[in-house]
């Protein structure tokens, strides 16, 4: 990379870093935390709260990466970030689960993912735009982690709503870096002419990515609605959930740094991400065994290490082949296609996540896990394995 490669990758990356690890620390407490709430006895209720800030973010993905390719990536990046602080803030104050509700909504409507991704594939090139997004992705999983071990202790200490105020701070701190620390935007994005929607659209590669990040990340929230409890009922208090997960995520990135990247230069990136696929989707049914009879700390660790494997690899890889596929005149607007169905699924994995596990139990959400991702493993299977990364522009996946 290049010296303004790295600046760019290191600070979007921190911009994605700092506003995940306040997502992400409410998640490992949300499910249980939030039924102290009135209201909270609700399991579907509790499941829509979870999930809403995907809904949101879902309807406005797509709005706010066809503004960035028209005004510029950098005003609507900060304008989310304030949306999305406000609405940190509105939850922290929110005395039901349904102002709860209402304030994960509002979060949801700053909706930068696209227009940080696109920036980011703006101010790098080709042969480099894997290891760029597996920064963010490595950056995202780190949050991950580092939740994990905070989310139980401040939780103790601030509540549920010192949390969402932290997630608020966050936001504000990453609106700082954009204006000081992200590099400027190429002047070949500005001046580009207007693309269409409908070249997004039409093109199936990208679709094909679409279907994927909708699936992938239904799957990754819907688990969280039963895998606390899984490992609450393993002996594990919750205050020691991190001692599973730290260790699970953290050794991934080492799976996924010494897979992808090699394999992908030696041109087996499309045999990698079938694999990613497939092993998610036995991880669910290694779930629904656990489910179905007295869960085991050991497995459940060791499914959570696999499940991570293959969900930084789709997450590193995915991204990245989207803004190669799409032409750069409509990079914004098909990042923001991507990144509408990755909210849509946020939304769908929570709110149905939690109606499977009222109405069905446990067994049936990580079946229709595991179904999902079948199905997303027999759409992905035609994609085509390109020779390089420098080659990806020009291949449907």
């Amino acid at each position: 990379m290049t010296a303004t490669e790295r600046r760019a990758s290191a600070s979007l990356a921190s911009i994605f870093a700092l506003r995940m690890l306040g997502l992400f620390l409410v998640l490992p407490v949300f499910a249980l935390e939030a039924r102290k709430y009135p209201g909270g006895d609700d399991a579907a209720l509790l499941g829509l709260a979870m999930g809403i800030y995907g809904l949101t973010q879902g309807l406005l993905q797509l709005p706010f990466g066809m503004a960035s390719d028209r005004f510029g990536r950098k005003r609507v990046i900060v304008l989310g970030l304030l949306i999305f602080s406000a609405g940190s803030f509105l939850a922290a104050a929110a005395p039901t689960l349904g102002w709860l509700l209402v304030g994960r909504s509002l979060q949801g409507a700053g909706a930068v993912s696209a227009a940080v991704t696109a920036l980011l594939a703006d101010l790098t090139r080709d042969e480099v735009r894997t290891k760029a997004m597996a920064l963010v992705g490595a950056s995202i999983g780190l949050m991950f982690a580092l939740s994990l071990v905070l989310a139980p202790v401040l939780v103790l200490v601030a509540g549920l709503p010192g949390l969402f105020g932290l997630t608020g701070v966050l936001a504000l701190i990453g609106v700082a870096v954009v204006l000081w620390r992200v590099p400027a935007e190429p002047a070949a994005q500005k001046n580009q002419p207007r693309g269409r929607l409908s070249e997004v659209l039409r093109h199936p590669g990208l679709m094909r990515l679409n279907l994927g990040v909708f699936v992938l990340h239904a799957v990754q929230l819907a688990m969280w609605v039963a895998v606390p409890a899984l490992l609450v009922q393993a002996g594990l208090p919750k205050e020691q959930h991190w001692w599973v997960y730290l260790p699970a995520v953290l050794a991934s990135f080492g799976v996924m740094g010494g897979t992808l990247f090699p394999l992908e230069r030696r041109g087996y990136l499309r045999a990698v991400f079938l694999v990613a696929v497939g092993l998610i989707a036995v991880v669910q049914l290694g779930f629904l065994l656990q489910a179905s009879a007295s869960p085991q700390l050991l497995n459940l660790a060791v499914l959570l290490f696999l499940f991570f494997c293959g969900f930084n690899i789709l997450e590193a890889s995915q991204p990245s082949l989207a803004s190669r596929l799409a032409p750069p005149q409509v990079r914004g607007a098909a990042l923001g296609v991507y990144n509408t169905l990755q909210s849509l699924g946020f939304f769908v994995g929570g709110a149905l996540g939690g109606l499977l596990v009222q109405n069905y139990g446990t067994q049936a959400l990580f079946l229709a896990c595991a179904g999902a991702m079948l199905v997303w493993l027999l759409a992905a299977w035609p994609m085509k394995a390109p020779l390089s990364p420098a080659h990806l522009n020009r291949q449907a996946p």
